[in-house]
């Protein structure tokens, strides 16, 4: 199992759930010091695990994660596109984000979050397929967001010294992209073995300040954030025989703040 992002708030909680279920872990990030911490932690768990660098958005790069992958473990069943570009609005992240609004935001951080948000997916996708077209199964499964079916609400997002902090048009561009690329690459498989779908999650909580998380909370019909290990039960289910019936599909865990 290969997880981008794998170092990351939501690839470590899914790398330690698939690892628990029994696969063979691959953390690959672009900060190779915190995917090799995390391997270590896997490992002694018990949990067979190794860590690659990797910048999504350089095919050869990519092109090499999967064969370290294929060289270490000899298959690859599962591939979970969690690496993304995600303006965090938590205490470790919050800052002057006034730059984000749309009018003025910079075409430069545009053009870098399709390249890592929606080409390394798209560059995953098509190096890991190869693999799996050739043992005639494989499972794909791309991290989306809720902001991929939904407008982002701004007036969720504080204030910082008197600036309004906005979360950035390209964020939810790139997910609703995903969901595009998802049912795209399910419908051009079929009759491979390989299956495709998309995990989307709500807001998950990380020590957000009270205002943001009362805020968010009144939107989703259970009225709170989710907890760090409350997706945990849709990637297993994505990623075993469980949905052994599901190509091509939308697998929402918002609390539903889609659904109102």
């Amino acid at each position: 199992m290969l997880v981008t992002g794998g170092a990351g708030l939501l690839g470590r909680q899914f790398t330690r759930t698939l690892g628990e279920a029994g696969a063979r872990v691959v953390i690959a990030d672009i900060d190779f010091g915190a995917a090799s911490e995390h391997a270590r932690e896997l490992r002694a768990n018990q949990i067979p695990a190794i860590a690659i660098k990797v910048n999504v958005t350089d095919p050869g790069s990519v092109a090499g994660m999967v064969e370290h992958t294929l060289s270490e473990y000899e298959r690859l069943d599962v591939l979970v596109n969690c690496a993304a570009l995600d303006p965090k609005f938590d205490p470790q992240h919050l800052g002057d984000q006034s730059a984000n609004a749309f009018e003025n935001y910079a075409l430069e951080a545009w053009q870098k979050s399709l390249e890592v948000n929606l080409t390394g997916v798209f560059l995953s996708c098509q190096a890991a397929v190869k693999s799996m077209l050739q043992q005639g199964s494989g499972v794909i499964i791309n991290i989306s967001s809720i902001y991929g079916l939904a407008g982002a609400d701004q007036s969720i997002y504080p204030q910082v010294d008197g600036h309004q902090q906005f979360k950035p048009v390209d964020y939810p561009v790139t997910k609703a992209g995903i969901l595009g690329l998802t049912r795209y690459l399910a419908a051009y498989y079929a009759g491979t073995g390989i299956r495709v779908n998309a995990l989307t999650p709500g807001g998950i909580f990380n020590g957000h300040d009270d205002d943001f998380s009362s805020r968010y909370s009144a939107k989703a019909i259970l009225g709170r954030m989710a907890d760090i290990d409350e997706i945990n039960g849709a990637i297993l289910f994505l990623a075993s025989d469980a949905s052994s019936y599901m190509t091509g599909a939308n697998l929402i865990v918002d609390g539903g703040y889609t659904a109102w």
